[in-house]
């Protein structure tokens, strides 16, 4: 069944990227015409252009005018409709999509032979499930921007997934993101990421397109 999605919204789309860059210590987003900047500065992610609204327009005069590889493009809708505007040179790669949830105050705990760390410092928060032995076996961060706080770099290792142990992180972060005051969540999930959110009560806002600019 085919979800139904907001229209989105660019206020959304700006708590995302508020919450992104806090999460990674990137600079501020810069605003553009065609949306925010941020000059992420690393090889091979320099800068990403976020459009909430990628119009063929801008996305053509936005393309054109980047020349320097690692520039990244975030545009919200599926590939199929942004594609064709984008020059060979850009790398799509696979879909992703902005989720959106309201944060309740549930209490996360840990499986059998795990131990859960949350800790929070600033305006970040980490949760982390520890084996026995002290092996990181999953974790993920949320930032807090008010409001809303973005969830960020959730993972489990490949010897310890299809346990539940990002139910209990995605659980983890979201009480303690209500606990600070903040009433919605925001992430953008992979596929396989979506299927998991989806059954924590995690709705798409809008489906995106990443792409690169290679050498």
């Amino acid at each position: 069944m085919t979800e139904a999605l907001e229209t989105v919204r660019p206020a959304t789309v700006r708590a995302w990227v508020d919450g992104w860059v806090l999460s990674r210590n990137a600079p501020q987003p810069v605003e553009e015409p065609w949306g925010l900047r941020v000059d992420v500065g690393l090889p091979d992610h320099v800068a990403r252009h976020i459009l909430p609204d990628p119009d063929p327009v801008f996305l053509r005069h936005l393309t054109s005018r980047i020349t320097t590889p690692g520039t990244w493009l975030k545009l919200c809708a599926p590939a199929e409709s942004v594609s064709r505007w984008l020059p060979t040179r850009w790398e799509v790669k696979e879909p992703e999509y902005m989720m959106t949830a309201s944060l309740e105050h549930a209490e996360a705990t840990a499986p059998p032979g795990y131990a859960l760390a949350v800790t929070t410092r600033a305006h970040l928060t980490t949760a982390r499930l520890l084996t026995q032995a002290g092996e990181v076996a999953a974790r993920g961060q949320i930032a807090i921007t008010g409001a809303t706080a973005v969830v960020d770099q959730v993972e489990t290792a490949a010897t310890h997934r299809r346990r539940g142990l990002g139910s209990v992180i995605m659980t983890a972060l979201s009480a303690r993101a209500a606990s600070c005051g903040a009433h919605t969540g925001i992430l953008v999930a992979t596929p396989a990421g979506r299927s998991l959110y989806r059954t924590l009560g995690w709705t798409v806002h809008t489906p995106m397109t990443a792409a690169v600019l290679t050498a």
